[in-house]
């Protein structure tokens, strides 16, 4: 009923800023947390970046101060902002809306962020 779709990726130096969308299709009854992960090679899937219905923000600490997560509820899209970009972000990232695919294990493909020195 709800499909989810992550773009912006992109291959980048160190130091740059990109910026990914979730678009979410389909009937949406209500939004509530929305959330980012992300897998590197080799390694696990990892949370990122959070936002609750209340618009409240958690992140990675890997990530705190350079990355910024926002939603547009109209647009039932959430972004993310990513700065000052590092080659440790390198990872395929997933998002995720009210704990859908965190429940189901679906990540589908996401969409890939290369960062190289």
């Amino acid at each position: 009923q709800v499909r989810l779709m992550e773009s912006g990726g992109g291959l980048v130096q160190a130091g740059d800023s990109l910026t990914l969308s979730c678009a979410a299709f389909g009937s949406i009854q209500s939004i509530g947390a929305m959330v980012w992960y992300r897998q590197a090679p080799g390694n696990k899937l990892d949370f990122v970046a959070r936002i609750t219905s209340s618009g409240s923000t958690h992140y990675a600490d890997s990530v705190k101060g350079r990355f910024t997560i926002s939603r547009n509820n109209a647009k039932n899209t959430m972004y993310l902002q990513m700065n000052s970009l590092k080659p440790e972000d390198t990872a395929v990232y997933h998002c995720d809306i009210n704990n859908e695919r965190l429940s189901s294990g679906s990540w589908g493909q996401g969409t890939q962020v290369i960062v190289s020195s």
